[in-house]
């Protein structure tokens, strides 16, 4: 009978030793986990859409099955899926569709882009763009007004048809006499309307004309006539930026402003399987009746699918507009500090309630002042209560500090969400706006906030950038121009090291939205989100990280691009 008893209990042992067989196993290149305990593996099985294993080669095939896809990198590099941590996934959609200006060189190459878009237009047809910068151009035009381009060239290329081109901060816009006559605005009620818009600015001439050029919360006489996006157009944005994502290496991204539209159609395509790109939804702060539906709602949260547990609010402008609201004047413009766009006495407010409610407040921050006062109004909201130990509240871009509010991002548990890209796109125009003492004190601080505790989280703030992730990670470990410039990088001692950036673009970017037990490490348990790269991020020289590709995007343990 003992001898039965043994037979059985040993039989049973072998079958609960051997392991049911994996979906899929991943070997046969250096694979980063971002996981201190493993920061390196030879291979990875997963099951279904979650990671089962990580190991040895030799380990991993214990789940080898007959039905076991084998997946040999063949040398490449793998690593946690990329996570946009603040992008604006219908603006990247959008800009996929309208005219994308990022490259533009001058005032008059975007002209000629427009003129060829009127050709193809009907008659009163809308032109929409975005991504000019004139600080980025190679010339500047003969007219400028208070450091912008005038509207004559672009009025007299579409006469007849409205154009409006978005800056590439997003907080300007240049509109045409057209769209300007629709919108009544002119001579004689420009000043009418610059004294009701607080928060915005309609750049005028000297003798009163306004040039075009709409700043911050001025834009909002533009739009108010340009035609709505149709549910259709909404749809194809979407699938779009999603196509973007996975070609990218983006397994998930960070929504920075959702309207009650754009959140049903990010329900819409969760419910329905059509869904590429884990989405963590910021609802905009603009729309207050929205924000108080989803106090009394509750969070949503479904980190496979799409999450809303934060707020969007818009509380100043860009360096590149002067809309960013500083301390002290701007260097290169002494009659303006930029301007608060959201009052101070909403962040607190809101901040109050997020704290009730279980929200998160993520406040867009760009001048040494409006990152101070937010900081101030979150630091009241967290002592009125101490029973909320981790809300995790955010300053999205904190691109500008002064040097006394740095340690107090990890002094009061916020997350400075930075992206790295903006160093090597604005740094060298920015010191114009700051002057050089700010600039080295203040701007762009990721080693001095890391090295405080803070836990920074990296992206692009695509359209304000291409979404690409690789400029961005080269941008924070070099800290040079796209061109390789300076040489060693502009303040080198702010430079993160690869594994921080690696960090920034995986696990803190999950930490950044409550989700670092699912996503943004390569770890047993959690979603098997992958980003596979040409070469070696890690160890390949600093001259050739540009030149790395994202070959395989993978969500779930399902194969979303290949190149």
């Amino acid at each position: 009978m003992r001898k039965l008893l043994f037979l059985a209990a040993a039989l049973a042992w072998g079958c609960q030793s051997k392991p049911v067989p994996a979906d899929l196993i991943i070997y046969g290149g250096p694979i980063y986990t971002a996981d201190d305990q493993q920061p390196t593996v030879e291979a990875v099985a997963v099951n279904a859409d979650t990671i089962r294993f990580t190991g040895t080669l030799e380990e991993a095939r214990n789940f080898q099955g007959e039905k076991t896809e084998m997946l040999d990198l063949k040398g490449a590099t793998m690593t946690p899926g990329f996570i946009e941590s603040h992008g604006h996934i219908m603006g990247v959609g959008y800009n996929e569709m309208n005219l994308d200006l990022m490259s533009v060189k001058s005032y008059e190459e975007m002209v000629e882009k427009v003129k060829e878009a009127v050709a193809k237009a009907e008659p009163g047809q809308w032109i929409l763009g975005r991504g000019w910068h004139q600080d980025k151009w190679d010339t500047k035009p003969g007219k400028m007004v208070k450091g912008f381009q005038t509207h004559d060239l672009l009025s007299a290329a579409s006469p007849d048809n409205p154009v409006y081109l978005t800056h590439a901060s997003g907080h300007a816009g240049f509109a045409n006499a057209k769209a300007m006559q629709l919108a009544g605005v002119n001579q004689l009620s420009v000043e009418k309307l610059s004294g009701e818009l607080e928060g915005g600015e309609i750049i005028r001439d000297k003798m009163g004309n306004p040039t075009g050029i709409f700043n911050e919360r001025a834009q909002t006489l533009i739009r108010k006539v340009i035609p709505e996006n149709t549910p259709e157009s909404n749809a194809r944005a979407l699938e779009l930026a999603m196509d973007a994502c996975a070609r990218l290496g983006i397994t998930g991204f960070h929504d920075a402003g959702a309207s009650r539209d754009n959140i049903e159609l990010f329900r819409s395509f969760a419910e329905t399987g059509k869904l590429k790109t884990r989405l963590y939804v910021m609802i905009t702060g603009w729309d207050r009746e929205l924000i108080r539906e989803w106090y009394k709602r509750g969070p949503l949260v479904d980190p496979r699918g799409v999450t809303v547990r934060s707020i969007k609010l818009n509380c100043d402008g860009a360096l590149g507009s002067r809309g960013a609201w500083l301390l002290e004047p701007y260097s290169d413009r002494k009659d303006t500090y930029g301007m608060a766009t959201f009052p101070m006495d909403s962040v607190l407010s809101t901040s109050r309630d997020g704290l009730k409610y279980g929200f998160q407040v993520c406040s867009h921050a760009i001048g040494d002042r409006a990152n101070q006062e937010i900081l101030n109004r979150y630091e009241v909201a967290f002592k009125e209560n101490p029973s909320v130990t981790d809300h995790r509240f955010r300053i999205e871009h904190a691109q500008h500090l002064h040097p006394n509010d740095i340690p107090r991002f990890a002094q009061l548990g916020v997350i400075p969400a930075m992206q790295a890209i903006h160093l090597s796109s604005d740094r060298p125009w920015a010191i114009e706006r700051l002057g050089e003492k700010r600039i080295k004190e203040g701007a762009y601080m990721w080693q001095s906030l890391l090295k405080s505790g803070a836990k920074v989280i990296n992206g692009t703030d695509a359209p304000v950038e291409p979404l690409a992730p690789i400029p961005s990670f080269y941008a924070s470990v070099t800290r040079k121009t796209l061109q390789g410039q300076p040489e060693g990088g502009y303040e080198p001692e702010e430079k993160m090291t690869r594994e921080q950036a690696l960090r920034s673009y995986t696990l803190d970017a999950a930490y950044g939205a409550f989700e670092e037990k699912f996503k943004g490490s390569i770890t047993t348990g959690k979603l098997a989100d992958f980003t596979v790269f040409s070469k070696d991020l890690m160890t390949v020289p600093e001259d050739e990280i540009l030149s790395v590709e994202v070959i395989r995007t993978l969500v779930g343990g399902k194969t979303v691009y290949t190149k």
